[in-house]
Formats: structure tokens, C-alpha cells, sequence
């Protein structure tokens, strides 16, 4: 079982998506911006992060990229999960660090994938 950290401003996204990981047997840890996400992220070190991009305080890139480059979390993959389907922002978001790109709206399948290729 991994801990998975959930990163969204959204109460109904942050639910949707702990549903999913509770139901493939990992426990869910939630931050409702990225400053939150990222002082989680220190103080738990999660096995994999889901970030959301649009978000007050801190926005998905700039919380990744603080996390890829902070040598106690820069091992934890982020996996942005946003509505921000233009090639220029998920290869930013890949810049930023980022080990996978999954645009909303997304199915539990591509999830349940990104989330073993992750973490196995």
C-alpha cells in the first residue's frame, strides 16, 4: 500500500480521486493548495504526489518544481493532474519535474496506470 498525497483546490476532485486511491488499497493524504501540498510533502514524504495545477497560494508548477528540487522530496514523483491540456503546459509541467501529465477529465483507468507505473 502507498501513501499517495492528493494536491487539488477542488473539495469534489479531492474526494473523486481519494475514492479512486482508496479503492486500489493506497491511503490518501489531501492538501487543498500547492504551499499546503508542499510543506505535506516534507513532513510525510508520500510514495507519489498528485498535483493539480490551477490553485491559489502556490500554483501546481511552481509546488513541483519546489518539490522535484528539494533534496528530501526530490525522489516522490508528481504526477500533475489539471485541466490544462495545451502541449506547451505539459511540457512546462515536465520541466517543472514532473513524472507524468493527466488531463481532467481522466478515467479511473488512466489513474489506477500512472499510479502502478509510479509506484511499482
Amino acid at each position: 500500500m502507498a501513501r499517495i498525497l492528493i494536491v487539488d483546490d477542488s473539495p469534489s476532485q479531492l474526494m473523486g480521486i481519494r475514492r479512486i486511491i482508496e479503492k486500489l488499497g493506497h491511503a490518501a493524504l489531501t492538501a487543498e493548495d500547492g504551499a499546503a501540498g508542499v510543506e505535506l510533502a516534507q513532513r510525510e514524504l508520500p510514495d507519489l504526489i498528485l498535483m493539480d495545477v490551477v490553485m491559489p497560494n502556490l500554483n501546481g508548477f511552481q509546488a513541483t518544481r519546489s518539490i522535484t528540487r528539494d533534496p528530501r522530496t526530490a525522489k516522490i514523483p508528481v504526477v500533475l493532474v489539471t485541466t490544462k491540456d495545451q502541449d506547451t503546459d505539459r511540457v512546462w509541467g515536465l520541466r517543472q519535474g514532473a513524472k507524468a501529465y493527466l488531463t481532467k477529465p481522466f478515467s479511473e483507468a488512466d489513474l489506477a496506470k500512472v499510479i502502478a507505473e509510479l509506484i511499482a
